[in-house]
């Protein structure tokens, strides 16, 4: 575990007070599971023989500790794409509640970074909800990743205790390993918006513009979609079409969401990734 990957993967775990190590034994698949239920709660949880087996097949998940207890882990396997070819498809990153927004998910990630740049796999994929403005900034603002792929109802219905009552649409996201960790440049800021937020602002309604030929935009989703929907669950289900819809559009027309906008709380779509 030598090399600049491993040492920036360490340097984010001491920021984050935690210590990161490999979770090999049958003891740390509990572990997961006790994690696991801390964040999604007990429903169709993976079977701690599942991760053991994938430990032992060379997917070896990652782990934070403070003082020996394990606080959050990252789990994910090997994969084939017919486009990308062998990837990591990084399943679960979970942290315990009162170590979320911390620093430990990013220290988590550099991780799962670090241990498939020494497999020598240069690209990582997952899914995340694109109207979750945080998951979107932690991503592709602190990760860099970007978007490039978009799936309505992905898992089906979903019963745990983040995603029940919710469609679970889906963007799919590329991490390619070999950049530095970190936000793109984001397209000019004048290209078109595609859907925006109009009317009061804790409580907006979700605006289209129309159909574009653009070949970029911005889509800007609420910045704190769960406390909308649960005041509001149709307003909820609004952004939930408007923004499938606009992505859906964007794609069509060969753009990708290649940067999130913190404060606008935004993603901005282009026609390719804009590399650092």
């Amino acid at each position: 575990m030598e090399g600049p990957a491993w040492q920036q993967a360490f340097r984010a775990g001491e920021a984050a007070g935690v210590q990161l190590r490999p979770l090999v034994s049958l003891e740390d698949a509990g572990e997961i599971v006790r994690v696991m239920i801390a964040t999604w709660g007990n429903h169709q949880l993976l079977p701690r023989e599942m991760i053991q087996a994938l430990s032992h097949s060379g997917n070896v998940s990652w782990g934070a500790f403070v003082d020996g207890t394990l606080v959050g882990y990252v789990l994910g396997w090997a994969g084939i794409d017919p486009k990308d070819g062998l990837h990591i498809h990084s399943h679960m990153l979970a942290a315990v509640p009162d170590r979320r927004h911390k620093g430990v998910g990013y220290a988590l990630k550099l991780a799962q970074r670090a241990q498939a740049l020494d497999q020598d796999i240069h690209l990582v994929r997952w899914t995340f909800d694109p109207l979750v403005a945080r998951n979107a900034w932690f991503n592709m603002g602190k990760l860099g990743a970007v978007a490039d792929r978009f799936e309505r109802n992905f898992y089906g219905e979903m019963g745990d205790s983040l995603n029940a009552g919710e469609r679970s649409d889906r963007f799919v996201v590329r991490w390619d390993l070999d950049l530095e960790p970190g936000p793109a440049q984001a397209p000019h800021p004048d290209v078109p918006v595609v859907l925006a937020r109009s009317g009061d602002p804790e409580h907006p309604a979700p605006q289209p513009s129309g159909p574009s030929n653009a070949g970029a935009g911005w889509v800007e989703i609420p910045s704190d979609y769960a406390e909308l929907r649960g005041s509001d669950p149709s307003l909820g289900a609004a952004w939930r079409d408007a923004v499938a819809d606009a992505i859906a559009q964007l794609l069509e027309r060969g753009a990708i969401a290649v940067a999130f906008d913190k404060e606008r709380s935004a993603y901005a779509f282009g026609r390719r990734e804009v590399r650092r």
